[in-house]
């Protein structure tokens, strides 16, 4: 049996599996070492716009969970929603872990210019990259399923159905009512709930005095809801206006009730979190926040 008393072991989990044998052999990571920065290389990025940066961020933010989501729908419904390529709990899914990680909606920067400081004169910039994100995703989805939505269209055309309706081609890029779901108020109320829903539980997540929720846990939290969001929404609707014409935004007068009902509903949600449940003493206690005076406030 080899000697092994230059290995110190206090107890048996002090090694991990196969860190004994390593040590033994005297193993010895090699890491490639990164590449030196060059002074050209710092010279562009200074000269580069800090606004454009951010813009580029917020816009490749949006794109990469609008893109899972409508990719999955459009797998769903042009291949007749067959389980083999895909279900609602997918499309669910593709949407909830894309905007889990980072959370780029256009009622998201207003309420954290509202509540968190944000410099407000950043919003529409913001605003606009984010929808200029979801269009972009919107073309990239049409452009990989042309040949497939082109059939689907003459399909449903076919069949008298048009192809502005809930389950129809358009339907893969922005949401539409049933076609008995004429009642705007019922349609208003259930969208003003589901975002104001979203809304506590996005803040409440971010909230650091939140003792249920840690930063890790976060995104897990906030992707069983659903992206509910007008850059995912208007971004992607006016891919549909292009190739599916105005329909796409006179359908049943719904598009404003999908577009802009999230920003009230979620000032709401963010608004009763602050006034009601907040607790900024403790929110200072964990090293978050300072008081405006400083210590002596406290």
């Amino acid at each position: 049996m080899s000697d092994l008393s230059h290995v110190q072991r206090l107890h048996t989990n002090d090694l991990e599996l196969g860190a004994t044998e390593a040590i033994q052999k005297h193993y010895e990571r090699h890491v490639v070492s990164t590449k030196a920065v060059s002074q050209r290389k710092l010279d562009f990025e200074r000269a580069r716009p800090r606004w454009l940066r951010e813009m580029m961020a917020e816009a490749t933010g949006v794109f990469f969970y609008v893109y899972p989501g409508i990719a999955s729908t459009a797998s769903f419904l042009l291949n007749e929603t067959n389980p083999a390529f895909g279900s609602l709990l997918q499309v669910g899914f593709a949407f909830g872990f894309g905007i889990a990680f980072a959370i780029i909606t256009c009622a998201m920067t207003i309420c954290f210019a509202t509540w968190q400081g944000f410099p407000w004169k950043k919003v529409p910039y913001y605003i606009f990259a984010q929808i200029f994100g979801a269009f972009m995703a919107g073309l990239f989805v049409y452009g990989q399923y042309h040949e497939q939505i082109v059939a689907y269209s003459a399909a449903t055309i076919a069949a008298g159905k048009g192809t502005v309706f809930n389950g129809g081609p358009a339907s893969i890029f922005c949401s539409f009512p049933g076609e008995t779901q004429t009642n705007l108020g019922y349609l208003f109320m259930i969208e003003f709930f589901v975002d104001s829903y979203i809304g506590i539980i996005i803040w409440a997540c971010l909230d650091p005095a939140n003792p249920f929720v840690s930063p890790q846990a976060a995104p897990w939290a906030i992707d069983i809801t659903i992206s509910t969001n007008m850059a995912r929404d208007l971004g992607t609707r006016l891919v549909a206006l292009i190739f599916f014409g105005r329909e796409a935004f006179t359908y049943h007068s719904y598009s404003w009730i999908s577009i802009l009902v999230n920003i009230p509903a979620t000032l709401f949600a963010t608004a009763y979190y602050e006034m009601l449940m907040r607790d900024s003493l403790q929110k200072i206690g964990k090293g978050a926040a300072v008081h405006e005076h400083g210590e002596e406030g406290t």
